[in-house]
């Protein structure tokens, strides 16, 4: 009797009281639900680190026994943030390993993303989640063709760090991350997961409106400052090419539904590459470090989509033939 004039107090009813409790176990069960992240690459392990450091639950996937065996003798990951460094001993596996996977951040290269998550999909559980931070587009949709079973998340993150050797990552404290599922736009529960790791984030409704927007302005930069070897800041020598690009990508945008992402374009190309100057472009970087670049996913995607739409940009695909040339020349992968 007691019981039941509480509840009337509280103004809760018995069968509310009910819901609420079956809420916060849920709740419980979502934060203690394994994050396994594949890619040990500087944005990998960045998520992975600051994860561990709040005690949720994660583990490292790596790509065969003698990764595996070169982590183990490192000891762990460590995180290099304001000059202090944490070491985190997050276990890992090989993709053999027979555990189930709820949730799964896929941090690998975008080439490496659709193999790399084939390899696993025998391991997905029924509503399996993965969190998709690769660049461009493209590789998304190859690897949602995967798992069809599974609910895939695009994100797209501006966290600047890099790697200053295997298995440690040097954070610049700043960035976001915009998180969104365009056919499903109900944020999940375990963005409590971020918060808790202190991994600043936003869900989005629009979220392949960012991803559009963050590939035009890399299409507008990142290949220019290849050709003409210089740092993002040297770009302001070549205004007209830049502004042309703008006029085409504006034009793709629009015609592939994505009229938002073209808003005022070229003025905000311009005020990145002002911001920028003294920086050398990820795609720079790539190229001089004799890396394999991205651009299947960024520039390619793009005339791809612009040809499937038979939407004629002719410096857009000069762009793409003189970086394709550019690559060759340099015995460097050109998809």
């Amino acid at each position: 009797m007691r019981l039941k004039s509480a509840l009337i107090i509280t103004g809760l009813s018995d069968h509310s009281l009910r819901a609420s409790h079956a809420r916060l176990k849920q709740s419980k069960k979502l934060m203690s639900t394994t994050w396994h992240v594949l890619g040990a690459g500087s944005l990998g392990t960045l998520w992975a680190t600051r994860l561990a450091r709040a005690a949720v639950p994660v583990r490292l996937i790596l790509r065969d026994t003698t990764r595996l065996q070169a982590y183990q003798a490192a000891g762990g990951l460590t995180l290099v943030e304001q000059g202090a460094k944490l070491r985190f001993p997050v276990p890992a596996e090989t993709p053999d390993s027979q555990e189930p996977i709820h949730r799964l951040l896929v941090a690998c290269k975008a080439y490496d993303a659709e193999q790399a998550v084939a390899q696993l999909a025998h391991r997905m559980s029924p509503g399996a989640e993965l969190i998709l931070l690769q660049n461009g587009l493209g590789s998304q949709d190859a690897v949602a063709g995967q798992v069809p079973q599974a609910r895939c998340i695009y994100a797209s993150s501006t966290e600047g760090a890099f790697r200053d050797g295997d298995w440690r990552v040097v954070f610049a404290g700043h960035g976001f991350t915009w998180l969104g599922d365009a056919g499903h736009p109900v944020a999940p529960i375990w963005l409590d997961d971020l918060d808790a790791a202190g991994i600043p984030h936003e869900w989005s409704t629009e979220i392949l409106t960012r991803l559009w927007r963050k590939l035009a302005l890399n299409c507008a930069i990142n290949p220019l400052t290849v050709l003409h070897d210089c740092r993002n800041g040297g770009l302001q020598e070549h205004h007209c090419e830049v502004a042309t690009l703008c006029g085409e990508l504006i034009e793709l945008l629009e015609r592939c539904g994505q009229p938002a992402a073209a808003e005022n374009l070229q003025q905000e190309v311009e005020r990145v590459i002002h911001a920028t100057a003294a920086n050398y472009s990820s795609m720079y970087q790539d190229v001089s470090n004799r890396r394999r670049t991205e651009i299947s996913y960024l520039l390619g995607h793009a005339c791809k989509v612009a040809a499937r739409h038979q939407l004629n940009l002719p410096h857009l695909n000069q762009l793409e033939s003189k970086l394709i040339a550019r690559l060759l020349s340099l015995g460097l992968p050109s998809d």
